[in-house]
């Protein structure tokens, strides 16, 4: 199971390389088209919003760790074990429940926006908005795991460490 995390999150890292190279390709084709051939490109714009869109979904998906995301936890150190297993739970749980709630409605409006198309690329909104539903899907999985192991004697405090930023990143080996 291990090898296979380790090829998905590869995988997933050149994805984002990959959707971060066209995006800022694309910028520098407007900075060059318009400064150095003074017709600028209306098109890159939209692209570059479409191509960030993607990416920071994308990365958030599946390339962050709990630790990478913003938190304010300072009451969540300072309570003994138990109080952050409990913590961890309620808030874990409800936000799990409250994606799984909104994913029908969410996959339903970006099918919806199949009749849309971005004004100048002419690209269908479902296509731009298509992430969103595998953004949350991903955040669902990992919800549900994450609880999963915090119901668990054995992994409780390993993911109480993670979650609270305990985890030390796991080292590549160097050839």
């Amino acid at each position: 199971m291990p090898d296979l995390s380790k090829h998905f999150r590869k995988g997933a890292e050149l994805v984002a390389v990959t959707l971060f190279i066209a995006m800022f390709g694309t910028f520098l084709l407007q900075i060059f088209a318009r400064y150095v051939l003074n017709n600028p490109l209306g098109w890159t714009v939209e692209v570059c919003i479409i191509l960030y869109i993607w990416l920071v979904f994308w990365t958030s998906a599946f390339l962050l760790r709990e630790h990478d995301h913003v938190s304010f936890n300072m009451l969540f150190l300072m309570a003994p074990t138990r109080g952050r297993r409990i913590m961890a739970i309620l808030g874990l749980g409800c936000i799990t429940v409250a994606f799984i709630a909104g994913f029908p409605v969410i996959v339903d409006y970006v099918m919806f926006m199949r009749i849309e198309k971005a004004p100048v690329t002419r690209i269908s909104l479902d296509y731009v908005y298509a992430i969103f539903p595998v953004f949350m899907a991903a955040l669902i999985i990992r919800g549900v795991m994450s609880l999963w192991r915090l119901m668990r004697a054995d992994s409780c405090d390993r993911e109480l460490a993670a979650i609270a930023g305990d985890v030390p990143d796991i080292k590549e080996p160097t050839a």
